[in-house]
């Protein structure tokens, strides 16, 4: 017969072993999420005879000031020597990172450049139960919070020349090539105005790009609708939290897990032939929110995009 004596020493040892299991798992997620890293992707997305374009693809950096490690891996990026900087959103997590972000972004500001604006970048994040994230979204959003410094970031990046997409059209030559751009403001709060970017994509342009924070469905099928070669998006994280041969367990919005980073197509069974259809590039993003530093098999990333000539 088993004693109580080592009923209750096994059960200490399950204890303990799993205490120590939670505390790998957690220190590995906590390194996870400052393993910066950079990614390198090819798109052959531009008119044959077209010079190749470097594009820097930023996205969901939630920088506060005291995330030296992460400004110090910023600052690095602008040996990449890019041709275009496409910055899409949730840049801040705290009232002072409009310097800090600014610091690090360095000669990036001197580079041709466009944004749009997240809900990070509007409202100051808040403690919120992670669990949350991988639950169904029930609609609701925290707009309640205090408003970050976002006007004087629209400023200072205006400011330098970079080019603020919120639900407007633009075009830039870069390189010789003429892009043009069509914009919205953050979809996840719904402020996404598609009746002000709606119509044909410039047909004179060489390239034609879409940019948003949230990829949500209705802002990438109005752009393949309107003829968008190329969309640019992050807020998803990645997934944030992935299971090793499942991956993303959630985007935080209405596109699919199996998209939630990386490059794809949209509509997702379409193929780089279909004239109705568009190249999809969604960021996993540099950050997350300062009250959940934590990442698994999901690295944070900024990408370097590649865009070449089609076949």
């Amino acid at each position: 017969m088993t004693s109580l004596a080592s009923v209750r020493s096994a059960a200490l040892r399950t204890a303990a072993a799993g205490a120590l299991a939670g505390a790998g798992l957690t220190a590995y997620a906590l390194a996870e999420a400052r393993a910066y890293t950079l990614r390198r992707v090819t798109v052959p997305v531009l008119p044959p005879g077209s010079p190749d374009l470097r594009v820097l693809h930023l996205s969901d950096l939630h920088l506060t000031p005291d995330q030296t490690r992460k400004q110090k891996w910023l600052r690095g990026l602008a040996g990449l020597d890019p041709d275009l900087v496409v910055d899409t959103g949730d840049n801040l997590a705290h009232h002072a990172s409009v310097p800090v972000l600014l610091d690090a972004l360095g000669p990036l500001l001197d580079k041709p450049g466009v944004f749009v604006f997240g809900s990070n970048d509007y409202f100051s994040p808040t403690l919120r139960n992670p669990l949350r994230y991988l639950l169904p979204d029930d609609g609701t959003r925290h707009t309640d919070s205090g408003q970050l410094p976002w006007r004087d970031l629209q400023q200072e990046l205006a400011g330098r020349g970079w080019v603020d997409l919120t639900n407007t059209r633009a075009a830039l030559e870069v390189r010789g090539v003429r892009i043009a751009f069509a914009g919205v403001d953050d979809p996840h709060l719904g402020y996404d105005r598609l009746e002000e970017v709606r119509g044909p994509a410039d047909p004179s342009a060489d390239l034609r790009m879409g940019v948003a924070h949230a990829p949500y469905l209705r802002v990438l099928d109005r752009f393949v609708a309107d003829g968008y070669d190329a969309i640019l998006a992050g807020h998803t994280h990645g997934g944030q939290v992935c299971l090793p041969g499942i991956g993303a367990l959630t985007t935080n919005c209405d596109l699919e897990p199996d998209r939630a980073r990386g490059l794809h197509r949209h509509p997702a069974a379409s193929s780089p032939g279909d004239p109705h259809s568009a190249w999809l590039h969604v960021s996993a993003g540099l950050g997350t929110s300062p009250y959940a530093r934590i990442r698994v098999a999901c690295r944070p990333e900024a990408t370097l995009l590649t865009l070449v000539a089609r076949p």
